[in-house]
């Protein structure tokens, strides 16, 4: 299968990633051959370097470098907070606000216990830019659920950043089999007719570390967001 290659120059390239698809190889999926790096690569006929990850479940804009040495560029670019990140996220729940600003601090590695290890800073903003509610019952005491979909961006780039933090507002991701329900998952799956994790990363801003130009990186939500109904009139929060 070809990538969609969403920009390409000498210095680098960006693709959108579609779900399902690993960024690179990894002990943690053994036996798992399919990687967006190793089919990049023989796609282009030449090496390529990522410079940050998406979860394999997370479709979207993903860039990487052709060269190391722009490769170390654009991976401080993202270690230092200079890009402009934006996702889509179909959540449990309608927040009580229309849009709000996360700042908890996550640790390190979410593989394993927060305890013990070094809490470092993150920020995730997000906006409400719909609210549904599906005639679907995942839990007896309601008859329908009612789902968000959100814009979030996060300020930094830790492992599970907007997850992690979307579950700390206790409005987790549809289909987040770590960090969210499964029941409810589980149904949402049934009401779609798809099992995924619903995250997108739609829009990447950034300077050109080389060129200096402002790149805007952007991938439309594949067909599969076009299951989600339109928002009711009662209820629906636009901003």
């Amino acid at each position: 299968m070809t990538l969609a290659v969403l920009h390409l120059d000498e210095h680098l390239v960006a693709i959108d990633k579609p779900p399902g698809l690993l960024v690179h190889r990894t002990q943690l999926a053994a036996g798992e051959d399919e990687a967006a790096l190793q089919r990049l690569r023989d796609q282009l006929g030449r090496p390529v370097w990522p410079v940050h990850r998406l979860d394999r479940g997370t479709s979207g804009v993903l860039l990487f470098a052709l060269s190391p040495e722009v490769a170390s560029l654009l991976g401080a670019m993202f270690e230092q907070g200079r890009m402009d990140k934006r996702y889509l996220a179909l959540v449990r729940g309608w927040p009580r606000e229309d849009a709000g600003l996360i700042d908890h601090p996550l640790a390190r590695d979410p593989e394993r216990p927060s305890a013990g290890q070094p809490l470092l800073e993150a920020q995730t903003r997000w906006r409400v830019l719909a609210r549904l509610e599906w005639p679907l019952a995942s839990d007896p005491r309601f008859a329908t659920t009612r789902v968000a979909l959100l814009e979030a961006e996060p300020l930094q780039g830790r492992r599970h950043q907007i997850r992690r933090h979307l579950k700390h507002l206790a409005h987790p991701i549809l289909g987040d089999a770590t960090h969210g329900k499964g029941p409810l998952n589980r149904a949402v799956a049934a009401h779609l007719g798809l099992q995924r994790l619903w995250l997108h990363a739609q829009t990447l801003r950034l300077r050109h570390p080389l060129l200096g130009s402002e790149l805007t990186l952007q991938a439309p939500p594949d067909a599969a967001w076009e299951r989600i109904s339109p928002p009711r009139k009662k209820g629906v929060s636009r901003t």
